[in-house]
């Protein structure tokens, strides 16, 4: 009974925790936030949400979380429509990256061999952000490398080298901002928890 019942809080504090992330996805993306403005794309922090819950609870809250995400990128673009908002409404594209974020971050995180907390969140967070932008930008190309060049006004044969460069332009940035806000985040929320 007590087993039962102890199974039970653990799996409302989950759900509470992937209510909360997904809502801080939903709001970071709404208000704009969410999007870093550069030369050539935004990058991105909406994945940040994602990484901290796989972090903190597991990869079923992470890939939970990043579904979420990944929903509200087709509804963004739905509602407001952009250049390539015909690829993010394949949820391939949109949905399935996200929610391997989850399970990468996770994973990454419980590297055996890295002792420091600091370093293992850092890492994780690392991953995390190669796997949303490799996982969207490598989509796009499998599924429409053709739509995309002729979105952009390229050759097909360029839409590899142009979207490798929107991965070069990103990655960094977001690598940065990730490793930035999940240290100190996943740091105090332990603390607090005593994790």
């Amino acid at each position: 009974m007590e087993k039962t019942i102890s199974r039970k809080k653990f799996e409302t504090r989950q759900i509470a925790i992937v209510g909360m992330l997904s809502a801080i996805s939903i709001v970071l993306g709404a208000s704009g936030v969410g999007f870093i403005p550069l030369p050539m794309a935004k990058a991105t922090i909406m994945h940040i949400p994602v990484i901290i819950g796989a972090i903190l609870e597991g990869p079923i809250v992470g890939m939970a979380a990043g579904l979420i995400f990944g929903i509200f990128s087709i509804i963004q673009n739905l509602t407001n429509p952009s250049l390539l908002s015909f690829a993010f409404l394949n949820p391939l594209v949109s949905v399935l990256p996200r929610m391997l974020i989850g399970v990468t971050s996770y994973y990454s995180h419980r590297i055996p061999f890295i002792k420091s907390k600091a370093l293992r969140i850092a890492v994780s967070a690392v991953v995390g952000t190669l796997t949303n932008t490799v996982g969207v930008l490598g989509m796009i190309y499998l599924l429409y490398a053709a739509e995309y060049a002729q979105a952009n006004g390229i050759e097909v044969s360029q839409a590899a080298a142009a979207i490798l460069g929107v991965a070069l332009t990103n990655a960094p940035a977001e690598m940065i901002v990730s490793v930035a806000l999940s240290i100190p985040i996943v740091l105090a929320v332990r603390k607090m928890l005593k994790k």
